[in-house]
């Protein structure tokens, strides 16, 4: 089983390569294999939404590889149906591809029902389906707005509610996680809608790890800085030119990978992690520290200046 992990995990998912890492990069390498013992989700249902695509499908790839039934859904059955029999011809595990449009209550609602029937209750629910764009905020009209928000905070509370109340039906305990970003925790201009959905997402995350514990259920919210995935940046950096000014800004010097948030994710899912709950956790290579520090630029100071700002500084002590 390890063999077939380390084989089908070892290039990430849907990520361009990247070519642009700064030369502290070399310390932080990127382990690409899959973390946890094999069977880890052996006998568990794992529901992951926007599964057919970048951190979505790795996390499906991660937890497939280590015996979970997955169910993934998304709008594209076609890309769904590609995916499902991607992972599944690799890990050996049935993986489901299931249509819903998680702005739909109705649409979620029979996507839920039938995950049930084909899988069963789940285990593991991840709420990874997103919509994202960058725009002046002035220029945003109200459909762009609610196009947004109903995806990533509407999506999040239908799937959520929905899979939840069942679970309380049966009498069945889950983990969920949420994936949001660094900026809902921040805010931050230009993505306007996305900023708002996803800080309400970890609000909802937080809420319901506090009520739903009795249940058996727990909550928790990664926050993923930049992973290159084609989805993401096909978007967001259409030309390729902020990529290089992203990585000047994150102290580990390269961007994320999908394998990466996978690991992390596959954790906080599994009963290794059974009593982490309400957790906002950040993976982003230091770039939210590196950006809130109001003297984080001063790293741009040579040792020659540093040599002549200290002379100065030591002259006019005392004065």
């Amino acid at each position: 089983m390890s063999s077939i992990k380390s084989a089908f995990f070892s290039r990430g998912p849907n990520v361009l390569l990247q070519d642009s890492s700064a030369p502290q990069a070399a310390f932080f390498s990127p382990l690409q294999k899959v973390m946890l013992p094999p069977n880890t989700f052996q006998g568990k249902v794992a529901f992951v939404t926007g599964g057919g695509t970048g951190i979505g499908k790795g996390m499906t790839t991660a937890l497939s590889s280590l015996g979970a039934k997955c169910v993934i859904a998304s709008r594209k059955l076609d890309v769904l149906k590609g995916t499902a029999e991607e992972i599944s011809s690799k890990s050996g595990n049935k993986v489901y591809a299931i249509q819903c449009d998680v702005r739909d209550p109705v649409s979620v609602k029979n996507a839920v029902a039938e995950l049930i029937q084909v899988a069963g209750h789940p285990d593991v629910v991840i709420n990874n389906a997103a919509g994202n764009f960058i725009s002046p905020s002035e220029r945003l009209s109200a459909n762009a707005w609610k196009t947004i928000t109903d995806i990533v905070l509407n999506g999040t509370a239908f799937v959520t509610l929905e899979i939840g109340k069942e679970l309380i039906k049966a009498q069945k305990g889950a983990a969920f996680l949420a994936i949001t970003t660094i900026y809902a925790e921040s805010g931050s201009g230009f993505v306007l809608p996305s900023a708002s959905a996803k800080a309400g997402v970890e609000a909802m995350s937080k809420s319901l790890a506090a009520e739903w514990g009795k249940y058996g259920m727990r909550f928790n919210v990664i926050q993923p800085g930049p992973i290159k995935t084609k989805g993401a940046f096909s978007r967001l950096d259409p030309t390729g030119a902020f990529e290089k000014k992203m990585i000047e800004r994150i102290p580990c010097g390269r961007l994320g990978t999908v394998e990466e948030i996978a690991n992390l994710a596959a954790f906080i899912c599994s009963d290794y992690a059974s009593w982490v709950n309400g957790a906002v956790i950040r993976m982003d290579g230091g770039e939210y520290v590196s950006m809130a520090g109001e003297f984080n630029e001063l790293k741009k100071v040579t040792k020659e200046q540093w040599d002549m700002m200290e002379a100065m500084i030591r002259k006019t002590k005392g004065s």
